[in-house]
């Protein structure tokens, strides 16, 4: 039981600070300028499930032969607001990494929210990513699905289970069933497939790995492994354990991202 009140209209208490730096503002905070350096992609990002995305992508196209995915990789540091600076906000207006800026063309393009970035460097370089409607279509459910499901796991189970100061009933039992169903959605797909599209590795397999298969791994949320009973989900298992063998996989998880400062 708790003795929170709602009260009639919400206010925030500017004096109160968090670990995230979250406000109930967008835009930059100070004035920042962030390297570029001499390769066609310049990607600002850290090693957060989101960010090993993008990482695991790029050096995946390095190990299918891709000459021109040459990157420069720098570390926003989300702990220090590395993400509110004006330079990261031009890239991404929503102060989230990844964000990734291609010099190859004229114009520069930037490109933000790791889905997309996933998307831009399957379609420019031709990789893992199917030619048919119905193929294109089936991947884009479940790269949409990642999206949409995966906040649930983060900024749910993962927040009120390991980051909130204090432990509740409530909302680690409403977040661990979500997360549970999540990874029983992800097991039964994976029956009778080697992957998340069957035979074809692709970028929804990179896009789904860095959340549920490091959580299988016991790589997220402390011991939210065992919690979860993450390893009884047999099938979700073994697709986890294939990925991590991947030597472009296991690159972008040990990448070194360059400071900014």
């Amino acid at each position: 039981m708790s003795d929170y009140t709602i009260p009639k209209i919400w206010e925030w208490h500017q004096n109160e600070k968090n670990q995230f730096g979250n406000q109930p503002v967008a835009g930059s905070r100070f004035e920042q300028k962030l390297p570029v350096g001499q390769q066609p992609l310049q990607v600002y990002s850290l090693g957060t499930p989101n960010g090993m995305k993008v990482a695991i992508m790029l050096e995946e196209l390095k190990e299918a032969g891709v000459k021109d995915a040459q990157y420069d990789l720098y570390k926003i540091n989300i702990g220090e607001g590395d993400q509110f600076g004006s330079d990261f906000v031009k890239i991404n207006p929503n102060s989230k990494i990844p964000a990734m800026v291609d010099y190859s063309h004229e114009e520069p393009i930037r490109v933000f929210e790791s889905a997309s970035i996933m998307l831009y460097l399957a379609d420019k370089f031709d990789k893992f990513i199917p030619h048919s409607l119905a193929e294109r279509t089936e991947l884009m459910n479940w790269l949409f699905w990642q999206t949409g499901a995966a906040p649930f796991v983060g900024g749910g189970f993962g927040h009120f289970y390991y980051y909130a100061p204090f432990a509740q009933e409530y909302p680690i039992d409403r977040y661990t069933m979500e997360t549970k169903r999540q990874l029983d959605l992800l097991d039964k797909h994976l029956a009778n497939k080697d992957f998340i599209m069957g035979d074809e590795y692709t970028i929804a397999d990179m896009t789904i790995w860095p959340w549920y298969g490091r959580l299988v791994q016991g790589e997220l949320y402390g011991d939210a492994d065992e919690f979860l009973k993450a390893k009884e989900y047999k099938n979700l298992k073994a697709w986890t354990d294939r990925i991590a063998q991947r030597p472009g996989v296991q690159r972008g998880i040990n990448v070194e991202y360059q400071a900014i400062k």
